[in-house]
């Protein structure tokens, strides 16, 4: 968890980006870095060795990409790494279907067990069980984005989706157990 004064600041160079200051955004993101740097380590973890993308480099592909959304409008430091834990994710999917396109090896995206705690997981079967979770329970699928691709902490899922500690367990656990069911094989 961040100190009030850090997380205010953050809130108002968000604000200050959006009113148009340029270096804002440079500021946000050099204060965020080493969050976002564990962010992306913790999405690249379990990846292959040979993965071309590095923790610097999502990060780095992450800057291109909030520097463009300075229409957002930023409501706090909470805000600004949930959008930022979005970008991760889809710039992870998009790399995968990347790589499977090219290689078009139906062995290298075999279904993924039920487990979500398995360190071979399919990330593109996870991101489309997740989508079918956003249609039904949308909070539900904003918990596991944040645990599952972001790497929160259950205290920190709750400060950003600013739900209490006891609904992110309860929607962590159906959620997971509703993703299972729609990954397992079979």
């Amino acid at each position: 968890m961040r100190n009030a004064v850090e997380s205010q600041t953050i809130t108002l160079w968000l604000q200050d980006w959006h009113a148009g200051d340029e270096g804002a955004l440079g500021r946000v993101t050099e204060t965020m870095y080493k969050d976002l740097k564990r962010l992306a380590a913790y999405y690249l973890k379990d990846e292959r060795a040979a993965h071309t993308l590095a923790p610097t480099a999502l990060v780095h592909e992450v800057y291109l990409h909030l520097s463009g959304l300075r229409h957002i409008d930023w409501q706090d430091r909470a805000h600004f790494l949930s959008v930022a834990v979005r970008m991760m994710r889809r710039i992870l999917i998009d790399h995968a279907r990347s790589n499977k396109a090219k290689k078009r090896d139906p062995a290298q995206f075999a279904p993924a067990p039920p487990d979500l705690k398995n360190e071979n997981i399919n990330v593109l079967a996870v991101d489309d069980a997740l989508k079918k979770l956003t249609a039904e329970y949308p909070r539900h699928a904003r918990v596991v984005e944040l645990r599952f691709f972001g790497g929160l902490e259950n205290a920190e899922v709750a400060e950003v989706l600013q739900i209490s500690l006891r609904s992110v367990k309860r929607e962590w656990r159906f959620a997971r157990a509703w993703l299972q069911n729609q990954i397992a094989p079979g």
